[in-house]
């Protein structure tokens, strides 16, 4: 097992764009980290430099402490799966599997074992003797990552290997790489763009836009103290509400200006950030921590009500055009209530004030006390 740091890593290719920038991480050994971003966000390309099918244009690269710029892939000891799964059409499963230790030549009784363990930790012993043609996509994936496990490598990378299959089997494989993550005990770097798979799956998230990293940290992290507005608006589903707001009154009793209404805000909030000399600020708050009220509060128009089941996902418009999305439970809603949540009719909400997050309007930056690590990305910024 290892550990993987990355020093000032950069990516720059032929005409001057720059892909990834100043990219600063250390992964510890045995760590599931994953990098989730938008299409274009330099995500694969890092996992692709760590795996050297990409020259670093600037930076370092370690692997348990040795640099490995100038290594080639098959000497850095890792293991990749790729989301189109890579497997060789004409060869059976077990061949599959087999051959990247038939190419380093390793004796065929440790190659039979490695594949019959791999295969039983995967649930795919009764398909050894097929082709990948005969195979689901689910059980096509599974041969993939079998093939990387029985090379029992230091480093265990994957990009995207859910893309390709449907909602159903995508959520089922995620629960099976959860528990052969337990089973191989093995450093991961995972890439996705689907931020449930990042919020399930990783012990530490990493979001990139641009190229650069947008916050590092735990799930609960990014999602309880997102580091900017893109990462607030990135992850949860349905995405964050933002309202443009003023904190007026004193110090003795604040209060906020949001949407033509003026509510009280605890003065324990205001310790926590960092005000604006003009006092503007954006209010970041989830649809889940919005709720409706009878008479008072911010008025809405309905334009949608969205059944899901457990819970409504009530789209709306403030008097100012503000989209909202809210969350209501459905548990405890009778037919009437439900009835009074449906398109065109009006509702006031407002806020679970523990909830707010505060964001600097020009810089999109948290308005909480800044901590070490965002004063080191700005840094990198500027």
């Amino acid at each position: 097992m290892a550990s993987v740091v990355l020093n000032q890593v950069k990516k720059i290719y032929k005409g001057g764009f720059t892909a990834v920038k100043n990219f600063d991480l250390e992964i510890k050994d045995k760590e599931f980290v994953v990098f989730v971003g938008p299409s274009g966000c330099g995500k694969s390309t890092t996992l692709r430099m760590i795996a050297g099918l990409e020259e670093i244009s600037e930076g370092k690269i370690y692997i348990d402490g040795i640099c490995v710029n100038d290594t080639e892939p098959k000497d850095r000891d890792i293991a990749m799966v790729f989301q189109n799964y890579a497997l060789y059409p004409h060869m059976s499963v077990y061949e599959n599997m087999a051959f990247g230790l038939v190419l380093r030549r390793v004796n065929k009784e440790e190659i039979h074992r490695r594949v019959l363990e791999a295969a039983e930790i995967l649930g795919i012993s009764d398909l050894l003797g097929r082709t990948p043609r005969a195979l689901s996509g689910g059980q096509r994936q599974r041969v993939a990552i079998g093939r990387a496990i029985v090379r029992v490598p230091r480093v265990f990378l994957m990009d995207e290997p859910l893309s390709n299959l449907d909602a159903k089997l995508r959520n089922q494989m995620r629960t099976e790489i959860m528990l052969l993550r337990e089973k191989i005990d093995t450093t991961f770097i995972y890439v996705t763009h689907d931020q449930t798979e990042a919020m399930t799956l990783g012990d530490r998230i990493v979001i990139m836009k641009d190229g650069y990293i947008q916050q590092v940290g735990t799930p609960s992290e990014v999602f309880d103290s997102p580091a900017n507005i893109f990462v607030a608006g990135f992850i949860g589903s349905p995405t964050m509400n933002f309202f443009k707001a003023k904190i007026t009154g004193n110090i003795d009793k604040p209060y906020l200006y949001v949407c033509g209404e003026e509510m009280a805000i605890p003065k324990k909030i205001l310790n926590e950030i960092q005000i604006p000399e003009d006092k503007n600020v954006l209010l970041g708050i989830r649809p889940e921590h919005i709720f409706i009220s009878r008479r008072e509060g911010i008025a809405g128009k309905i334009k949608v009500s969205e059944m899901m089941g457990s819970e409504l996902h009530i789209h709306l418009s403030t008097e100012d055009g503000v989209p909202v999305v809210i969350r209501v439970p459905t548990l405890d809603l009778d037919e009437e209530q439900k009835s009074s949540l449906s398109p065109h009719n009006t509702v006031y909400f407002g806020f679970h004030q523990h909830a707010m997050h505060f964001f600097d309007i020009k810089t999109g930056e948290n308005l909480r006390k800044t901590s070490s690590f965002e004063k080191k990305r700005n840094s990198n910024l500027t």
